[in-house]
Order: structure tokens, then sequence, then C-alpha cells
């Protein structure tokens, strides 16, 4: 009986064991979501104490402080020359573009708006994937994208009186850029882990940011407050550093199709946010366009 017991007892471990992992990996994934859902929100409350420029140029040198007392911590080795073209594409898309363009336009947009136009974030990094590997997807698959994209300008349109805005040319724009930094890190995050991608992309980038840190404070009025510091922080250390790391930790130990899936929530999140935070009135149009994003993503996903 003991023997059977035992055996017993060994093959329930042998079968709940791999679910450890899995559930971790799920967990930190989720928290990266999170953690990307709150940066529009944050990013209004730094506007609150900083100019755009300047709180995109603190915004990447604290981020790059971080990340670079990481890597020499833990005695990362310094990347390979081959491979600093691509984490230049990198800090272009992601470090500076995205960050930028999108703090630009929540100057004059709401962070629920910005949020529902970045839902389209997956299907652009995906078509921007599919140009730059060569690889074709399915006819369902652009017909998704296609959809999706509809839905977006549809509801920009709307919202915006029958005409883009500036705010809006901005948001497109970051779409675009963040893509081709995805799909450049992705690139490199099968030849080295993705937390060194994006720590690396920082430190490359802690030149132009602590230059620009200096111009636009010297040009630019700082009135700190509570909810500006918070908002900088945030960004700087949640949304940049801690959040991208969380989430490629996930995606290594769950899958890229399964952490995916959670990223599907992000736009609906940031509304959540919106409101709690902010006190923004969320107009109807913006959950159920995000609602036909998430769907068409998914569609994408299975294709």
């Amino acid at each position: 009986m003991r023997a059977q017991s035992s055996a017993t007892d060994t093959t329930a471990i042998a079968v709940t064991a791999p679910r450890e992992p899995l559930l971790l990996g799920t967990g930190q994934a989720a928290l990266g979501v999170v953690a990307f859902s709150l940066t529009f929100p944050a990013t209004a409350w730094g506007l609150e104490s900083f100019g755009p420029w300047s709180l995109v140029a603190v915004r990447g040198v604290l981020a790059a402080l971080v990340a670079g007392a990481c890597l020499l911590l833990l005695r990362v080795p310094l990347p390979e020359a081959r491979h600093l073209p691509g984490l230049a594409m990198v800090g272009v898309g992601t470090v500076l573009g995205f960050p930028l363009l999108t703090t630009l336009a929540l100057q004059t947009s709401t962070t629920a708006h910005a949020a529902v136009v970045v839902g389209l974030l997956p299907l652009t990094t995906a078509a921007v994937s599919a140009l730059r590997t060569g690889v074709r997807p399915s006819r369902r698959f652009w017909t998704a994208a296609l959809v999706g994209a509809a839905a977006v300008v549809a509801f920009t349109v709307t919202q915006s009186g029958g005409a883009l805005t500036r705010a809006d040319v901005y948001l497109f724009g970051a779409l675009l850029v963040c893509a081709a930094g995805y799909t450049e890190g992705g690139r490199l995050a099968r030849v080295m882990p993705g937390w060194q991608v994006i720590g690396w992309a920082l430190v490359l980038c802690l030149p132009l940011s602590a230059l620009g840190t200096a111009l636009a404070l010297g040009h630019e009025p700082v009135h700190l407050t509570a909810h500006g510091i918070a908002g900088v922080l945030w960004v700087a250390v949640g949304s940049q550093f801690l959040g991208l790391l969380l989430w490629y930790r996930g995606m290594a130990a769950v899958g890229i199709p399964r952490a995916s899936q959670l990223q599907l929530a992000q736009p609906l999140l940031t509304l959540v946010w919106s409101a709690l935070l902010l006190g923004e009135h969320v107009p109807a149009a913006a959950p159920l366009t995000a609602l036909a994003v998430l769907v068409c993503i998914a569609v994408t996903q299975r294709s």
C-alpha cells in the first residue's frame, strides 16, 4: 500500500509540476499587460507637471538608468556589434518614437480615445512583421486586419467631428514606429533574453535622452505635483522597463500565442483606468470599437 501510495504521489507531482511554471508565466504576462494599460493615464498625469518633450526625455533617462543598473548588476555582456542596428531600431520605435508621439497626442486627445486607436498595435505589428520577414499571412488574416483598421478609422473620424485631428495623426504614426520596434525586438529576442533587448535599447538611447532632458527642461516649465511625479515614475519604471520585463518573461514561459491573448484586454483596461483615475467620460463607441478590434485580433491569431 505504501509503495502504491508513493507511486500515486509521484504521479500527481509529475502531472501538477508543469502547471506551476505555466501559472507563474501567465501571471507575469498578465501583470505586464496591466502595466502597459496604465501608460496613457500615467502619461496624462505626467503632463500635469512636465511639458511633452520634458516628460519623454526624463522618462527615457530614468528607464535607462534602471535598465543599466540591472545589466551591470547581472554582469550581462555587451551585445554583439551585428545586433546594434536592430537595437537602435527598437530604441527609435519603442523608447523614443512611440512615447513622444503618444505624449504629443495626449495633449489634446483623451486617454480613452488614444487607447482605442492604439488597440490596433497588435494588427499593425503583425502586418509590419509580415513585410519584414516575407511571411505571407492568409486572406482571412488580412481581411480581419482591414476590418479592425476600418473600425478604428471610423471611430476616430466620428469622434473627431468628421476629420482626423493632429492627435490622430500622432497616434497613427506611433502605431507604425512602435510596430517596427516590436518587430525588430521580436527578431532579437530569438538570440537574447527579451528584457536585455529593451534594456540595451534604453541604454543606447541614453545620450539622446539626456541631451533632450537638458534642452527640454530649459524651455518647458515644470510644476511638480504628486500626480505628475507618480506619472513620470510609472511610465519610466513601470511601463518602459518593469512592464516589458514581466511581459517578456511571461511570454517566454507560456509562449507567444497564449500571452498575446492576454494583451487583447489592454485597450479595455485602459478605458477602465481612464474613468477611474482621470474621471474621463468614456463614450459608448469606445468600448464597442475596442471589442470589435479584439474580435479582429482574435481572428488574426487563429489565422
